[in-house]
């Protein structure tokens, strides 16, 4: 009778062992097939921003704010602010990339840049930019992943696609949109991934002017998550990040990246 859980046990652990770190080529399609059974009857009841499990802002009172830059990829939204992240860097002000699969497809060695900066941390943004669903929601046009398998690969192509090129493992994912359902983010979770969510939306998807973004930043609280945009240098984003930085250090506010503190 030993010898069967024996057994049993080095598999479970080679599978827990390959889950967390990086995987055999054949290791992706088991853990997929594990999510589709475990969450294949579950119901999801939420649907939006704020579902249970989404992190919205920094568990801290000290006087510091997370700065969150999406790059979501697409034809229109596969360009970079350089102007904006030569600030950050000239200035030291870290921030979290939040970083979608097809813009490091269009941008391959300034993704590399980014990614060898300390300033910056890399986090995941799904592979195709997909709002974060089991059963195919959408939300502002965009169709969400329709099914748990389409999710578990929105999430985990990303996340190896960033791995083979960084040699580190994402910590953190915002789905396209920031959009999803409870389950979702379980599944999130269960693959390594705290799913982030913003307390101060800075730019509305980098659709409003500079004034508008120094505005909603100057609004900052302590510990808050500024959600923010990267890839449209054509928007007022940068610009307003840029104005909006020096008073609130005047104001007294640190920069951080997620990693720094716990979230909530």
């Amino acid at each position: 009778m030993v010898k069967p859980i024996v057994a049993f046990i080095i598999i479970f652990t080679g599978v827990a062992f390959s889950w967390a770190t990086d995987v055999t080529p054949s290791s992706p399609v088991s853990l997929k097939q594990q999510m589709v059974v475990r969450y294949g009857g579950a119901k999801p009841l939420q649907w939006g921003e704020q579902v249970p499990g989404v992190r919205m802002r920094l568990d801290t009172s000290e006087k510091v704010i997370a700065l969150t830059l999406d790059a979501c990829g697409s034809v229109k939204g596969n360009g970079v602010d350089s102007r904006l992240m030569d600030f950050l860097t000239r200035e030291k002000v870290p921030a979290t990339l939040f970083i979608n699969g097809r813009w490091i497809d269009a941008n391959p060695q300034l993704f590399e840049s980014l990614a060898d900066n300390p300033l910056f941390e890399i986090a995941n943004h799904g592979i195709l930019h997909k709002p974060a669903s089991v059963n195919g929601r959408s939300v502002y046009g965009i169709n969400g992943t329709k099914n748990i398998g389409e999710l578990f690969d929105e999430i985990e192509q990303n996340a190896r696609k960033i791995l083979k090129i960084t040699g580190k493992q994402t910590r953190y994912y915002r789905s396209g949109t920031a959009f999803y359902d409870e389950v979702a983010v379980k599944i999130s979770q269960e693959l390594g991934h705290e799913v982030v969510g913003y307390s101060l939306l800075g730019d509305a998807g980098a659709t409003w002017n500079a004034a508008a973004v120094t505005a909603a930043l100057l609004r900052a609280r302590p510990g808050d998550i500024a959600l923010l945009h990267m890839n449209h240098p054509e928007a007022g984003t940068g610009a307003g990040i840029i104005t909006a930085i020096p008073e609130l250090k005047k104001r007294g506010f640190r920069f951080v990246k997620l990693s720094e503190f716990p979230l909530k």
